[in-house]
This record gives C-alpha cells, structure tokens and sequence, in this order.
C-alpha cells in the first residue's frame, strides 16, 4: 500500500497519466529541467489545483517519512462477512508529529544528504527508535456513493471528516530494516 503524503492526486482521469508524466520529466531538447512543462500541463488539467496548493504550501516537503501522514487517495471497496460493501480511504497519521522543510532547509539539506528521508528512517531504526502511524480509515455504506455530491472514486478530492469520521484501525510500526532493501521491497 502506497501511503502518499497527502490526500490527492494531480489528475483524476487516466488517460492524462501518460501526459502527467512526461511533464515531469526533462526538456527533450536540451535534457535539463523544465518547470514551464509541469505549469503547462497543469493549467489544463484544473482538477490539479488542490494538489499544487499542498505540493506549494509548508506541506510540501516533509522532514523525512517520519515526519509525515500517508494517505491511500484511492478508494478501496471492503466486503464484511455479511456481504455488506463500504468504500474506504486509508490514512496514517504520524506519531512522530509532522515536520516539515522550508524551501530554503530543503535545499541545504539536498546538498548535505540528498538521500536524507530514507537515510534518516532507516538510521532511526537501527538505532532502535520505530517510528510508527495510527492507522485509519474512511468507510462510506456503498448506498451512500451513489448519492454523494461528487465520485467517491474522484482522486483530486477528499471525503469530508465531518461526513465520514476517521475510524481507528491500528498502528503500523517499523521495527526493522531490511536485510535486502530490493528483495523484500520491491
């Protein structure tokens, strides 16, 4: 389960994937970075404005995986042993507390240990200091997506706490590295 660090997505219809994509990647003429391709998919894709306002905020750069939420973003559908189907959304919340960079930290952080979140994790467990997340989750009755006020399935929206409350599942702690990072991740 992918637990991104914040509750959307730029786009919501597939077939933009592909474009999305390319946005990111080099200027095809000269291979250097270009944020003008990001900007100008974005302008055509409105649905990306909730993400961008998080990727742009004191949200956007998060202090290592420690120091920040997952969420699913997906909708995912759970079956419970009567047949009753909910639409859920998943959500890890901290217990480290959130931290995040400025701009300015990001970037002295970049030149001094470019691989800083996943050294910072992986230094913290072997030190013995599991971080760990409460885990929860969304659920909405499947009558109610039928009627709800936009497509539950929509992944550049959030469900409203004050409509479906988070529902405590349990805590996922980290407690060791592993032994082959490639083996037992990828």
């Amino acid at each position: 389960m992918v637990g991104n660090n914040t509750p959307v997505f730029f786009i919501k219809d597939p077939i933009k994937f592909p474009d999305f994509i390319h946005s990111q990647k080099r200027d095809p003429s000269n291979n250097s970075k270009n944020p003008n391709m990001a900007f100008d998919f974005w302008g055509f894709s409105p649905e990306a404005l909730h993400q961008i306002t998080i990727l742009f905020s004191n949200r956007g750069t998060p202090d290592g995986y420690r120091h920040m939420n997952g969420y699913s973003s997906h909708t995912f559908r759970w079956v419970n042993d009567k047949g009753d189907v909910h639409y859920v959304k998943y959500h890890y919340k901290t217990c480290q507390g959130i931290k995040n960079f400025t701009a300015t930290e990001a970037a002295a952080m970049g030149l001094k240990d470019s691989e800083h979140s996943t050294n910072d994790l992986y230094n913290e467990i072997a030190k013995g200091n599991f971080p760990s997340w409460n885990w929860f989750v969304q659920a909405m009755p499947e009558k109610d997506a039928e009627k709800y006020r936009f497509d539950v399935f929509d992944i550049t929206k959030v469900w409203p706490h004050s409509d479906y409350p988070l529902i405590p599942v349990g805590k996922i702690t980290l407690n060791r590295n592993p032994t082959n990072y490639f083996a037992e991740t990828e």
